[in-house]
């Protein structure tokens, strides 16, 4: 089993040869370890020849290192503590993970329910400073949350020169809330949901919106940059935003913005086909529904609800490749891991691992729960976190190849039931909703920076139901 640790300091020594951590009983049982496996696999007898061989450094040298080395490495979190106070020369490194997986194991997470009023499901949200998040929801509103007052407020939606009279008929609300890399900007939907809107960040003053490139509803957009914008929508295009130092500059005494145009409007090749269901019908409307930044690769992958993941370069805007997926049902979110090269897409009854360099399928997690449903994943280290149309939220650890286990009980893993939030049906609905328990989906969470809160939100899942539901753990 692999214990995670939470600090690790490389003591330099000043004074003297050795650093005074220096134990040599313990160097030495290092020592004769590597010389029995040394050892082992020379005895070792192959039946073919050995025609290529390479020769590894001498026995003499590895020791010697071992030696200079000493025990220079402590994993004690006192060590920490007291080479931080003195303030001296030496590597000290805090594991950023430690904290959020010991919570999670310990099972140390409270709900504190969150009451929206009559907001109808949050689709997306993220944490703009370590007191406020925000998020979108259906009715089209942008909110913000202060976790210590308790206090929301809404966010006015900023209006296009194309702005409809009868756009918010045709409202699909707001699907993405995105902070660029510096956390200067905010990028979401306006009030028409097929531009896109940029608020300065931390004041929330409007800066532009971004119009002319989508026909149909705007599902999610990522920044590539500080400067540089990407956004997916239900016309199955992709268009290229820049907002430049001209935009940002211009200001006023009075609240205003500009408008601007897409740098690049691309359709997603592949992303048109329509999959057909065993039961002969032809599947819903084909979308862009998620895409992700791999500053890795430099390059951003976009899920589409026909089952396919494409595959673009970042700097060209090219297309490089799609793979059709095991599933086309319900993909619909989307998360990446850059370190270990991983995309979680979340299906209809499996989180599927995809390796980022061939888009191979690594593993599939098994939600666990019978027409459960992922509905949003993130990354927090090597724990993926995701959430279910059930009201759960759950956690794989990457590092275990399973579910993450309670430290409290072995025989369970670690699992957050959320509370059931509040339903606001229509009198058609009404005899339905009391006669069936309801259960909130969970559209989506996020961590703080510290990783040490989450954030979750979303609402009933039937598009006929109104009604939301968040929570903040901590």
């Amino acid at each position: 089993m692999q214990t995670q640790k939470m600090s690790r300091i490389v003591v330099t020594p000043v004074y003297g040869l050795r650093p005074p951590r220096f134990e040599l009983y313990r160097i030495q049982e290092r020592i004769n370890k590597i010389r029995a496996l040394k050892l082992l696999e020379q005895n070792r007898k192959t039946e073919k020849p050995e025609d290529f061989i390479i020769y590894d450094e001498s026995d003499s040298d590895d020791e010697a290192e071992l030696l200079k080395q000493g025990n220079s490495a402590s994993y004690n979190f006192v060590d920490f503590v007291r080479h931080r106070e003195y303030q001296t020369a030496r590597h000290i490194v805090v594991s950023p993970e430690y904290g959020n997986r010991h919570i999670l194991t310990h099972e140390l997470f409270k709900e504190n329910p969150i009451n929206l009023g009559h907001v109808n499901k949050v689709f997306c949200s993220q944490w703009l400073s370590d007191r406020q998040v925000v998020f979108g929801t259906k009715c089209n509103k942008l909110m913000v949350y202060d976790v210590q007052t308790r206090k929301l407020d809404q966010i006015p939606s900023l209006i296009s020169r194309s702005e409809l009279p009868n756009s918010n008929e045709q409202s699909s609300g707001i699907h993405s809330v995105q902070l660029n890399p510096s956390k200067t900007l905010l990028a979401t939907g306006a009030k028409n949901t097929c531009d896109i809107a940029v608020y300065r960040l931390p004041t929330l003053d409007p800066v532009c919106v971004g119009e002319n490139g989508h026909k149909d509803w705007v599902f999610d957009a990522c920044w590539l940059d500080d400067e540089f914008l990407v956004s997916g929508s239900r016309d199955t295009k992709l268009a290229l935003w820049r907002i430049t130092e001209d935009v940002l500059e211009a200001k006023s005494e009075t609240p205003t913005h500009k408008t601007i145009l897409p740098v690049v409007l691309k359709d997603c090749r592949n992303a048109q086909k329509t999959p057909f269901h065993a039961s002969g019908t032809n599947a819903s409307r084909n979308s862009i529904r998620a895409i992700s930044f791999n500053q890795a690769n430099q390059e951003f992958a976009a899920l589409s609800s026909n089952g396919f993941i494409h595959v673009f370069d970042a700097q060209t805007f090219k297309q490089e490749m799609s793979r059709k997926l095991p599933s086309s049902q319900e993909n619909v979110c989307m998360a990446v891991q850059c370190s270990r090269s991983v995309y979680a897409i979340g299906c209809k009854s499996y989180t599927l691992l995809l390796d980022t360099r061939t888009l191979q399928a690594v593993k599939k997690i098994s939600s666990r729960y019978s027409g459960c449903g992922i509905r949003s994943a993130s990354f927090q280290g090597d724990i993926l976190t995701v959430g279910t149309g059930l009201g759960l939220v759950m956690f794989y650890d990457l590092i275990a190849g399973k579910y993450l286990e309670s430290s409290i009980n072995s025989s369970r893993t670690v699992i957050l039931k959320v509370s059931k939030g509040y339903v606001f049906p229509d009198e058609e609905y009404m005899d339905i909703v009391q006669h069936v328990k309801y259960v909130p989906t969970i559209y989506t969470h996020c961590y703080d920076a510290t990783g040490m809160r989450l954030f979750t939100a979303g609402g009933p899942l039937p598009a006929t139901l109104t009604g939301n539901y968040a929570g903040l753990w901590q």
